[in-house]
């Protein structure tokens, strides 16, 4: 609730600061009208009364007029845009809490059967563990998240993290300012970093550039010249109208080179603007984890906020073009287009990789507020201990699943404390076998990409998970659903004896044959992976897989769920206890339905 209530307050502070730039916005957009119909009087007094002397100081005074208008209105435009930006991942955080909604990308494009957890696991798609932790708005920042997500890091790196998350934290006003302004870069009209990308990455080469950018340092002094003379001279307006003439066509030559490389430049400006902020908040801030001071000082080494800015600046220059009135009497003077292509066109030869590597940096930050809005949401959740050795240790305390809600979620503890074993689990139908082994799995998930977990004490080593659990069969194909558990069963057994310290997670196996078969299947199954010296958990129905234990006393271990039947009514606790299950359920499911099992 007070994370909530912190939430709620910030949205309604956000709510109130859009209102007030919206009325700024409109408040200057009426007086833009006003000095436009200003310039409108200028030019008719200066045809009827004044003469063109005057007109061209008023000229000055009112496009300065303009251009500062312009320039105020589009920082109150952004201010709202940036506290719209600011109320919607406020309410998004909000919404995650409440139902586990999210406006962020939720991964499902990055499924992938074939992986050793990713659909077992549910680590992507909708509902899954990437929608509930993901709140990159980059493709980029997606990618690093993703990556973290599918493999383990090693201790180092998975400590490393953990700093930093530590740190993002406590900075929550700093998480959600940082993911607003990104939110605002990454616009879903803008196209992203892949336009902006494929912008800077587009050398352009101009015709006769050596001449042209002499005569564009000069025009503006010839054309000023001119007209000066032409106060004192009637005949020096030929040159004016010489001169005039010439900037243009010289515009209209060069137009296609202006055109590729001015066309997507109004939407890379709104990107960038964006990016600069992003890097600003990043290289100002006096960041106490190593990770990211180092980033910090990597985005400050490179110079990132100011080069940044100085293409945005550009392409805004750019923008001025468009300007009616105004942007003619550019062109004609400066020839003002042509002349901020080529500054746009430097700029990009001397600086496109800088810029590429600091968006990754911003990206790596993405992924660690990701993980961060974990414990922010959910303070009660702990960072795990990372165990060193070459054993196995998986010790946990109120270990929930954290794709279940508060409500409904039932937490257990398990420990394996460094030994080599196989725990078989066995119970009803509903018990919670299934659920106990996503539970250690998606945990295991969050704690080796240096996530804070879903219990209350949780000490694991780098493991590499592997599952076996939802087999399903394939027409296209054209798998059954045994020849789809049998390569299952291969890919299980070639890991064991070639990744490192694997951790499997088995439901029900060889489910797509009969029950003879089944049961010395799987008791074959297990018996290798113990010859393997394999590590991990079975569940089964199937109870005479528990006498395993007594055939190898020092490496298998029986667990159960269980249930309670009170006056025909089934109970479930969803706990794990030491044992083999003696109470099934089967029957009484199949008589809820009327269907009467006979003895």
């Amino acid at each position: 609730m007070d994370i909530l209530n912190t939430y709620r307050q910030r949205a309604e502070a956000a709510q109130a600061a859009i209102l007030k730039y919206e009325k700024l916005v409109n408040n200057y957009s009426l007086l833009r009208l006003v000095v436009f119909a200003l310039v409108v009087v200028a030019i008719y007094l200066s045809v009827k009364t004044i003469g063109f002397g005057l007109l061209v100081i008023l000229f000055i005074v009112l496009m300065f007029c303009f251009a500062r208008l312009v320039s105020r209105q589009s920082f109150f435009q952004e201010r709202k845009n940036y506290f719209t930006a600011l109320k919607t991942v406020i309410e998004n955080e909000m919404g995650s809490i409440a139902n586990g909604s999210n406006l962020y990308d939720d991964g499902s494009s990055r499924a992938n059967e074939k992986h050793f957890y990713v659909s077992d696991l549910d680590i992507f798609g909708k509902g899954s563990l990437f929608q509930l932790i993901n709140r990159a708005a980059t493709s980029y920042g997606k990618g690093l998240l993703s990556a973290w997500l599918l493999a383990p890091s090693d201790k180092a790196t998975i400590l490393k993290r953990q700093e930093s998350v530590k740190e993002l934290t406590f900075r929550n006003h700093w998480k959600l300012d940082f993911q607003a302004k990104l939110l605002f870069a990454n616009k879903a009209d803008s196209g992203g970093l892949d336009t902006l990308f494929s912008y800077l990455r587009l050398p352009l080469v101009l015709d006769g550039e050596a001449l042209v950018r002499r005569y564009i340092t000069f025009a503006p002094f010839l054309l000023t010249a001119a007209i000066v003379t032409s106060l004192f001279y009637s005949i020096a307006w030929l040159a004016v109208i010489a001169l005039g003439i010439l900037n243009m066509s010289i515009l209209t030559a060069k137009a296609g080179f202006i055109v590729k490389s001015g066309s997507i430049a109004g939407k890379v400006g709104s990107i960038l603007s964006g990016y600069t902020h992003v890097f600003k908040t990043i290289e100002d801030d006096e960041w106490s984890s190593e990770h990211c001071r180092e980033m910090a000082a990597q985005l400050r080494n490179a110079g990132a906020f100011e080069k940044a800015g100085e293409l945005a600046r550009l392409i805004n220059k750019l923008d001025y073009n468009t300007i009616m009135i105004i942007g003619f009497i550019l062109n004609i003077f400066f020839l003002w287009a042509l002349k901020q292509v080529i500054a746009i066109e430097d700029w990009k030869r001397r600086n496109h990789q800088d810029l590429e590597a600091a968006v990754k940096i911003a990206a790596e930050f993405e992924a660690l507020i990701s993980i961060s809005s974990l414990k922010i949401n959910y303070p009660e959740w702990c960072f795990p201990e990372i165990a060193d050795g070459e054993g196995y240790t998986l010790i946990t305390r109120d270990i929930a699943h954290p794709l279940i809600g508060r409500d409904n979620r039932i937490a257990n503890d398990y420990q394996l404390d460094e030994a080599f074993k196989i725990d078989i689990i066995t119970g009803s139908n509903m018990a919670g076998k299934s659920t106990f082994l996503r539970t250690i799995g998606i945990n295991t998930v969050l704690a080796l990409c240096g996530a804070p977990v879903c219990a209350a004490e949780m000490k694991v080593s780098v493991v590499t998970i592997i599952t076996y659990m939802r087999i399903k069969d394939s027409l296209n194909e054209s798998t059954s659903t045994f020849k789809a558990e049998l390569d299952r069963l291969q890919m299980l057994l070639t890991a064991v004896d070639t990744e490192s310290k694997v951790f499997f997670l088995i439901d029900e196996m060889l489910r797509g044959t009969n029950s003879v078969d089944k049961y010395r299947g799987s008791k074959a199954v297990i018996e290798q992976l113990i010859h393997k010296r394999g590590v991990g958990m079975v569940a089964t129905h199937d109870l005479q897989i528990a006498d395993l234990e007594k055939r190898y006393p020092d490496y298998v271990r029986n667990f159960y769920f269980d249930i309670q039947v009170k006056d025909g009514e089934m109970l479930f606790d969803y706990k794990i206890k030491p044992g083999e299950c003696k109470t099934f359920n089967a029957s009484l499911l199949l008589k809820q339905i009327g269907i009467e099992v006979k003895d």
